[in-house]
């Protein structure tokens, strides 16, 4: 039987179906009509469903005997009465789901009552559905009275969301994946696409291969740079230095689109006027640093095809996960404002999201200071690292994690870990055990994607109705928010994923008005690009900027000399300095792709790839331990390659046992807090 709906990884969101026998998935394909995949997947979206089927599922719920043990004295009778009945089994007992729930809910009224409802905090929601995570903000707002929701976007793309909004007035893909082959330019900065999103790379080859010209740059020589036109290995946290020099260069020849400008900006002298007299715009700069003075040329090359050209520009992480990303991010716009490469077909900008709902759960309002729809929360709450130190100085007593490793995929893991042992209550939505489930107090197991009906929205805006390929009893992350929330709060209470999704259509109109079950299903291999109303819109900007008044706003900001830049121009590097990224095979924390032999056997330890020019330092080591000023990685073995600059190191995060985000600390983009993923000075052991 074939059944259509969603890819599960990455933010691409390819159109799938299932071929399903005696409720088991036999195999996945691309729908060949689907707009997103077209008729093709990566290796993860072909072979990683093993996970749905596999023995290591969690339970419906269990609960940690200590837990129950510390808090018996308090227990109401008819609770402890339930609990005698359970026998403990390697440290846990496995009550019913609504027994489960009970304890939850007495303990959160227990902490609330106590402490006041700031003293709880949420994290998730970019692995699971739209409705799962609209009421997971709801729980923690309005039945908790908490501020404190947050999602991974915080070591991901929130810099995205700040530095879009803050010039053109909205934090997403201004166009939709098919316009990549429509542009006559193409610009890709800090993502390496064939590996985190590989079937969006496919229609950057497509326009390569009917004469498109692409500029890529990275901290590394990427699979791409093969058959770019232009292509440059960037110092580490350069991306606002270089970003600044495009639009130096594009200003001083005149080459902007005044007309443009003048009718659709604001800002724009008082940018020109900063941006010309700052000494770190000129790409002369870059004549002064040994190994990179060619990207003085270069700089002025790629700005001239960019503002020539109907263009495009796609980023990633290595763009976000930096000191200055929100920065950064502004200044991919001031380049699209400057040139009006925004707005139409084949221009805009495009920032490549990594879970596969991240924008869903932004958009349901998932973050610290945006309800539903991007409005302004009555009270701001505390972003993840901030969280974290509240449980610290023990002003969080309780924290409920849906579908989020914090105890993996978070910088700081040393600070982590000993917080969340600090905790009265961690509540945990989870398909696998984790590093995270080791922490929590109470787990319960939940659907998968490929288990329950949802809405997913990916990297370009487009909404898909994703459809359960096989049954299970397992709740969905809604049921069990649901099941907890309607003992604390009497009309807290959904019956279906269709109803939540009603009312999420009603809370956040300005987007999803449109989009009914029955549209989505009647579009279920292309999607609606939101916002939906009576029809979807797959670009936007194209009259006027989602601005209180409309208008494009110029936002300028400095590059400060700092870290790796900073010690070339004084001479060598003094230490060795470290990004991290994915591979294609494994993602993120493995929780799911690990439960896949085909997957797992590809990539079974996280390399350390050393630069062929550092060679001679590592001769006779098969590997290395690092040190940063937060902790210690565990042994990694070393790969040469000739991929990266001297002085420079490369590896993934996907096996926690190398304990690459031990490494990481509290360095972080300044607006947001996203770590500073990629770039790290260590020392090597």
């Amino acid at each position: 039987m074939r059944i259509d709906s969603v890819c599960t990884y990455c933010g691409v969101g390819c159109d799938i179906y299932a071929e399903v026998e005696n409720n088991r998935i036999e195999s996945i394909k691309a729908d060949p009509k689907g707009i997103v995949s077209r008729g093709k997947l990566c290796v993860k979206g072909k072979y990683g469903f093993d996970f749905v089927h596999s023995p290591n599922r969690l339970p419906k719920a269990k609960i940690k005997y200590s837990f129950l043990m510390k808090n018996l004295l308090y227990l109401p009778k008819e609770i402890k009465k339930e609990i005698d009945k359970l026998s403990p089994k390697e440290g846990y007992v496995y009550p019913s789901l609504d027994l489960a729930y009970k304890i939850a809910a007495w303990k959160l009224k227990q902490i609330k009552d106590n402490y006041g409802g700031f003293a709880h905090a949420s994290i998730g929601g970019a692995r699971t559905s739209c409705e799962s995570g609209y009421i997971f903000q709801k729980f923690t707002r309005k039945v908790i009275n908490s501020p404190h929701i947050d999602n991974c976007a915080r070591v991901c793309h929130a810099p995205s969301l700040k530095g879009m909004r803050a010039v053109i007035g909205e934090g997403a893909a201004t166009n939709p994946f098919d316009d990549i082959e429509k542009a006559e330019f193409l610009v890709l900065i800090g993502a390496n696409m064939t590996e985190a999103h590989p079937i969006a790379a496919a229609r950057v080859v497509n326009s390569v291969n009917r004469g498109v010209k692409l500029a890529v740059f990275d901290i590394r020589e990427i699979a791409l740079f093969k058959i770019a036109s232009y292509k440059a290995v960037l110092p580490y946290e350069s991306n606002l230095l270089f970003l600044n020099m495009l639009a130096y260069v594009i200003l001083q020849e005149e080459l902007y689109d005044k007309s443009f400008i003048e009718r659709r900006c604001e800002g724009f002298e008082e940018y020109k006027e900063e941006i010309l007299k700052d000494p770190f715009a000129n790409p002369d700069f870059f004549k002064k640093i040994k190994g990179y003075e060619y990207l003085s040329d270069l700089i002025r090359e790629v700005a001239r095809e960019y503002a020539s050209k109907k263009s495009m520009i796609m980023w990633g992480l290595g763009v976000t996960e930096n000191i200055d990303g929100s920065y950064a991010v502004s200044a991919i716009c001031n380049l699209a404002l400057l040139t009006g490469n925004i707005g139409k077909e084949g221009a805009g900008l495009m920032p490549l999201r990594g879970q596969n709902n991240v924008q869903g759960a932004c958009d349901m309002g998932c973050l610290p200071y945006y309800d539903p729809d991007y409005e302004k929360p009555f009270i701001e709450g505390l972003k993840t690292p901030d969280i974290i130190k509240a449980i610290e100085r023990e002003e969080i007593k309780s924290l409920y994690v849906m579908g989020e490793d914090i105890a993996h995929i978070h910088p700081n893991q040393n600070r982590i870990h000993k917080a969340l042992e600090k905790l009265e209550l961690l509540i945990v939505n989870e398909l696998f055990d984790n590093e995270i489930t080791k922490y929590a107090d109470i787990v319960f197991g939940v659907k998968s994607a490929y288990e329950k009906e949802g809405v997913y929205v990916n990297a370009e805006r487009r909404l898909h109705l994703s459809k359960p390929l096989v049954k299970n009893d397992l709740p969905d992350d809604w049921e069990v928010i649901s099941g907890i929330g309607r003992l604390l709060r009497e009309d807290f209470v959904y019956e279906s994923s269709k109803e939540v999704w009603e009312e999420v259509r009603n809370k956040v109109s300005k987007r999803f008005k449109g989009a009914s079950y029955e549209k989505l299903e009647e579009n279920i291999s292309r999607g609606l690009q939101w916002p939906v109303f009576e029809e979807d819109t797959p670009i936007l900007h194209k009259e006027r900027f989602r601005t209180a008044d409309g208008k494009g706003h110029f936002k300028y900001k400095r590059y400060f000399l700092r870290g790796m830049v900073k010690e070339l121009l004084e001479g060598d590097l003094k230490t060795f300095y470290l990004s991290t990224g994915r591979v294609i095979s494994l993602y993120n924390n493995n929780a799911q792709t690990k439960e896949s032999k085909k997957l797992l056997s590809r990539y079974e330890h996280d390399l350390l790839f050393v630069s062929k020019d550092d060679e001679e330092f590592f001769k006779d080591r098969k590997s290395v331990v690092l040190i940063s000023r937060y902790g210690r990685s565990a042994p990694l073995k070393i790969k040469i390659t000739s991929a990266l600059k001297k002085g420079t190191l490369f590896t993934t995060f996907h096996h926690p046992q190398s304990k690459i985000n031990y490494l990481f600390g509290d360095d972080a983009d300044e607006l947001t807090k996203t770590a500073c993923f990629k770039s790290l000075k260590v020392f090597v052991e």
